[in-house]
């Protein structure tokens, strides 16, 4: 299909290209098409049937606030298991992204396993390992716990690594070139550029591992989604409100804290 000519005031023309906006959304329409036919989307099943979800929405307000003497110990259990999974986590992250650091390791096998290791570590739903951990550890939160850690450690670390491979090293280089070891010039070169932006990043993934901490229960891992998959499956949506209540509220302290300590690190 040739371009529309234009000719502008001082005289030249210009040849104005054919847009390819409609063929972009034939494309998507099509395969949207296809994606419902592939997932069996029912129009009619969503119009008949989602007044449900209000129905429910309804039943769990107003909450139940004589149930919340069964919330406090899910939920310390589950800020427990978020906080220690993301503290030793981030820790353990550290040297395993040292070590993908092309710029620090200069041995290429070594950097590519542990960035592997990282990209396999990323690919694991943090729920599904959380199932595996209870099939290892029992029930608990010991396995939510070690779920939280695997994701810390893939998440902190990639973000991490790629922080210390945007580094400018020749600070790093004159220090060497100085006298100091390697790992004095890594303390006093790189440590301050990356101490920020690692902690900022450790408070952010604590801030989502306590919404993740919340949904483990669901398959055995201890915290609230214990109690939360029971009172569903009970139908006492006014527990269900208490429970959801409390979450909501505890994760805004939490996320009001961290932003705090966050805007303080930058």
């Amino acid at each position: 299909m040739k371009g529309k000519t234009i000719t502008l005031s001082n005289g030249k023309t210009v040849v104005e290209k054919p847009s390819s906006t409609p063929f972009v959304v034939l494309v998507l329409f099509i395969f949207t098409v296809i994606a419902m036919r592939v997932t069996k989307f029912d129009f009619y099943a969503l119009m008949t049937r989602g007044d449900q979800f209000f129905v429910i929405l309804k039943g769990m307000f107003p909450p139940d606030l004589s149930f919340l003497d069964r919330v406090w110990a899910p939920l310390f259990d589950t800020i427990k298991m978020s906080l220690l999974g993301s503290l030793v986590g981030a820790i353990v992250s550290i040297p395993l992204a040292l070590l993908a650091s092309s710029n620090i390791v200069h041995n290429r096998v070594i950097t590519g396993f542990f960035k592997l290791l990282f990209s396999i570590l990323r690919t694991l739903p943090t729920i599904v390992t959380a199932l595996i951990a209870t099939f290892i550890f029992g029930l608990g939160t010991m396995a939510g716990t070690l779920a939280i850690f695997i994701f810390t450690v893939a998440y902190v670390g990639k973000l991490t690594y790629e922080q210390i491979e945007s580094l400018d090293m020749s600070t790093f280089e004159a220090l060497e070139s100085m006298g100091m070891t390697r790992f004095q010039a890594f303390r006093y070169a790189v440590v301050p550029e990356i101490l920020p932006t690692f902690l900022s990043t450790t408070l952010f993934n604590f801030e989502g591992n306590l919404r993740y901490a919340s949904i483990l229960g669901y398959v055995g891992a201890g915290g609230l989604g214990i109690i939360l998959n029971e009172q569903l499956g009970w139908r006492e949506y006014a527990n269900v409100g208490t429970i959801l209540l409390v979450l909501v509220l505890t994760v805004a302290i939490i996320e009001t804290i961290s932003e705090y300590a966050r805007k303080k690190l930058q």
